[in-house]
């Protein structure tokens, strides 16, 4: 991990409070295994370590994004919703019909719309779009999963690393980042390749990252959609030989990151960007380094991904209480 740590905001606490708050003020009643694991996945750390300078306002709107997005993983990752294409393909599609503005049924969805509101209001329709993009590409990555497992079918190696840049829901997260560092990228800054290829390499050191992590975990659960998983089905080799080449090519991702950003301020230069779309995409540069290593000292902290003995394989089932209608 070349990158320095930045820290962690010291509204942690605050926020934690704010976002079970929250969840309970939008009749989000989790069951008590559903209660376990959010309490073990700490979204506060997360989220406080990777805006460490995030004001409480941001940090408690953001840290209730990623509650909301840990219940919707949960419940297709480990629930009957994520083993019936046809349940998922209904609860996604209504999902993506209230981010667009639909009306909302049930908590899940309700819970939605409020996120959705605080978080557009004030927002450029171009930094919407890319929002609304990222976010309806990530949710749709579990309806993929639930076709493939339902096929018994696997993806190759090289088609999950695409696949995994949408799934580890990074994507949403690097624009929430522009409120909080008060910039709003024009389109010309968003089509640069460099500026292309460092939210990849940022997005691809977070998924793969979390499949080291969470192997253990996911293997407990059948779950195949793990990049260790596929490297020892490919290779025949042991456990131990997966997740080191898993960390070989970890390094690498964080080499790609260094890279892409010498590459992008040569674009800078190359194409005249001056003003505050030169300072926005150094700041990009800047803050996306502390949001590697905030996510790589969160996986290492956090007891979802520490402690895969508390999973609890008989109790999946009652994890799904919003999308089994």
């Amino acid at each position: 991990m070349p990158f320095q740590s930045t820290g962690c905001n010291p509204g942690i606490g605050k926020t934690r409070e704010a976002a079970w708050e929250w969840a309970e003020s939008n009749d989000l009643a989790l069951s008590p295994v559903a209660r376990k694991k959010m309490i073990r996945t700490r979204p506060e750390l997360w989220i406080s370590l990777i805006f460490p300078t995030a004001s409480q306002q941001h940090l408690d709107l953001f840290c209730q994004w990623l509650f909301w997005a840990f219940l919707v993983d949960d419940e297709f990752d480990d629930g009957p919703a994520g083993r019936d294409p046809r349940m998922c393909e209904a609860a996604i599609d209504r999902l993506v019909t209230v981010l667009d503005g639909g009306t909302p049924s049930g908590a899940m969805e309700r819970a939605l719309v409020g996120l959705r509101t605080r978080t557009y209001r004030g927002r450029s329709a171009r930094w919407i779009r890319q929002f609304r993009r990222d976010t309806v590409a990530w949710l749709w990555t579990y309806y993929a999963e639930t076709v493939e497992r339902a096929a018994g079918q696997a993806p190759s190696r090289s088609e999950f690393v695409k696949h995994r840049r949408d799934s580890v829901a990074m994507q949403p997260f690097l624009d929430l980042h522009e409120i909080t560092a008060g910039i709003d990228l024009p389109e010309s800054a968003r089509s640069l390749p460099a500026y292309i290829a460092l939210r990849n390499a940022v997005t691809d050191h977070s998924g793969l990252c979390n499949d080291i992590c969470s192997f253990e975990k996911e293997a407990l659960l059948g779950y195949e959609h793990n990049a260790v998983h596929l490297i020892q089905r490919d290779r025949g080799c042991t456990l131990q030989e997966a997740v080191d080449e898993a960390g070989a090519q970890l390094a690498g991702i964080a080499q790609r990151v260094q890279r892409a950003e010498k590459e992008l301020i040569e674009e800078i230069e190359a194409a005249g960007i001056q003003g505050r779309t030169r300072a926005a995409l150094e700041q990009c540069v800047r803050d996306y380094r502390g949001l590697v290593r905030g996510d790589f000292d969160y996986h290492a902290r956090a007891e979802r991904y520490t402690r895969p003995d508390l999973v609890e394989v008989d109790e999946r089932d009652s994890l799904s209480t919003y999308f089994a209608a």
